[in-house]
């Protein structure tokens, strides 16, 4: 019994010492790692945690959280968790873990929702299935959750510099344009090519050569700047490539952000004043 006690107080503490924004990184991998396993043993567990329109419509609600917890593969989960690392650290500092949370929780949801919603909407659109998709595709990750801290930032820090990586986003673009037009036998190498390629582009941002920094090309934006960035040109390109990237998602995730962030910044607009001078 003392050893169980021990246990459990081991396992609280481990938990205790992160950063809420750190202990959802830590579930997400754990997900992630967890569902590719038991893919193995059940080739129909997607349908029952990924978000599919259709089955949402159909009762499916849970999908919109357990959605937000999953990811494709290994470089969309470093991706989102790289990128939640920072933000959501730096937000959940400056509202707290409880704000963060159901910001995180609701942006993610909303975001899915958006995504679900637009689906049927592009029925009545002319290339709707490639801007919005279509009800029978699955989306998943937490990038939906992302955009929803981007827009607190946006409206709280709306002049607090941040690096925005183009160069993976348009990567990750021409990946799927090359999988369209190369022949079979070199889609393989060239997807190898280009994640590899990603990789080294992400941790460039680190080193201290100038030069290898450049090859991710950083862009430095203001907080307000890069929902813009991040949101419109890809519906421009979604219009000509049908890109697996559910921008409605981050848009509803977003709308979310700016209304909290909205709301935060009226009801404590001397403690917003005094951050904005501080940082």
């Amino acid at each position: 019994m003392a050893y169980r006690t021990r246990t459990r107080r081991s396992a609280s503490s481990f938990f205790a010492g992160m950063s809420l924004t750190n202990s959802i990184i830590f579930v997400n991998v754990a997900v992630f790692l967890i569902y590719w396993i038991a893919a193995v043993f059940s080739n129909s567990l997607w349908s029952y945690i990924f978000l599919t329109p259709s089955l949402l419509f159909s009762g499916y609600f849970w999908t919109l959280i357990t959605s937000m917890f999953l990811h494709v593969w290994v470089f969309h989960l470093f991706v989102n968790m790289f990128s939640l690392f920072f933000l959501g650290n730096f937000l959940e500092r400056i509202i707290g873990r409880k704000r963060f949370f159901w910001v995180y929780i609701i942006s993610g949801a909303i975001g899915g929702l958006f995504f679900a919603a637009f689906t049927y909407i592009g029925l009545y659109i002319p290339r709707g299935d490639f801007l919005f998709g279509i009800p029978s595709a699955s989306a998943i990750g937490a990038s939906g959750a992302l955009f929803g801290l981007v827009g607190v930032l946006a409206l709280l820090v709306p002049y607090k510099k941040v690096y925005f990586l183009a160069g993976p986003l348009l990567l990750i673009i021409l990946q799927f344009v090359f999988i369209n037009v190369l022949p079979v036998p070199l889609q393989t190498p060239v997807s190898v090519a280009i994640t590899v390629l990603l990789f080294l582009m992400i941790f460039s941002i680190f080193s201290t050569n100038r030069m290898l920094r450049s090859l991710a090309l950083p862009l430095q934006l203001s907080f307000w700047a890069v929902p813009i960035v991040a949101i419109i040109p890809l519906f421009i390109i979604g219009f000509f490539v049908d890109l697996p990237i559910g921008n409605t998602a981050h848009l509803g995730g977003l709308v979310v952000g700016l209304v909290y962030g909205a709301y935060l910044r009226m009801k404590y607009a001397r403690k917003v004043a005094l951050l904005n001078r501080l940082i």
